[in-house]
C-alpha cells in the first residue's frame, strides 16, 4: 500500500490517500477547502490514474469534514463515518461561518462504520477502532500487515487530541489511547490527524500526558 499525505486548510489537517496498487483509492480526512488544495489532490489522482472509492471521516470536526462536499461532488463518494460523529452536523454551517469557511452542501453519510469493522484494501485491511475523548465518534483505522495506524486527533507525537471542545472527555480520550492504542506492537508508526507521524512505543516512553 502506498500512502500520499496532503497538508489542508489553515488548521494543517493531515489527509491521506491510500493507493493499493490496483488503481483504487482510499481518502482519509480530506480536508481541501480552497481550490488549490482541490486541484492538488485531483490533480494526484488523475495523474496516477486513481478511482477514489471511500472516504473515511476519522472525526467529524469541522477542520476534517471540509471537503466532503467537493469528494461527493468529483468522485461520487460520500463519507463514512462513526454515528456518534453525527450531531456534529447540526451545527456544521455556524462553526465553518466562525472560522470563515462556507459550507454549501452536507452530503448524507455512504454508511456508518463501527468498532472493528475491517475494511480489506488490496492486500491489506483497515481494522476500526472506536476511540471517543477529543470527539464524539472518532476513530482510529489500524493496518496490522503495514503496521501504520491513522489516529485522527486521538493522539499525536508527544501530545494527545484536546478535551476542551464540545463532546470531549480526557478520561475517555485516555482509555481509547491506553485500551486501542497503546495495546499495538511498539513499532507501529502513528499517523495524526495533524502534525508529524511517531511510533507507539515512542509515545508509551515519551507522551508526557500518558505517563
Amino acid at each position: 500500500m502506498n500512502i500520499k499525505q496532503f497538508i489542508f486548510n489553515t488548521f494543517m489537517v493531515n489527509c491521506y490517500l491510500l493507493e493499493n496498487g490496483t488503481g483504487e483509492a482510499i481518502l482519509i480526512d480530506p480536508a481541501c477547502y480552497e481550490d488549490k488544495e482541490k486541484a492538488e489532490l485531483t490533480g494526484f489522482v488523475e495523474s496516477n490514474h486513481l478511482k477514489v472509492i471511500r472516504n473515511i471521516n476519522t472525526h467529524c470536526h469541522i477542520d476534517h469534514i471540509l471537503g466532503n462536499e467537493f469528494i461527493d461532488d468529483t468522485y461520487g463518494v460520500r463519507p463514512e463515518y462513526h454515528h456518534d460523529s453525527k450531531p456534529f452536523f447540526v451545527t456544521s454551517r455556524e462553526i465553518g461561518l466562525s472560522f470563515g469557511y462556507h459550507l454549501k452542501r452536507i452530503p448524507e453519510p455512504q454508511g456508518f462504520l463501527n468498532d472493528g469493522d475491517l475494511i480489506p484494501f488490496g492486500d491489506s485491511t483497515l481494522k476500526v477502532l472506536f476511540t471517543p475523548g477529543h470527539a464524539a465518534g472518532s476513530i482510529c483505522l489500524y493496518d496490522e500487515k503495514n503496521g501504520i495506524v491513522f489516529t485522527g486527533d486521538v493522539l499525536f507525537k508527544d501530545t494527545i487530541g484536546r478535551t476542551d471542545l464540545p463532546s470531549g472527555n480526557f478520561d475517555h480520550l485516555m482509555t481509547s489511547i491506553r485500551t486501542k492504542l497503546f495495546n499495538l506492537p511498539d513499532e507501529t508508526v502513528v499517523l495524526p490527524g495533524h502534525g508529524p507521524h511517531t511510533t507507539i512505543g515512542y509515545e508509551k516512553m515519551n507522551n508526557p500526558f500518558i505517563r
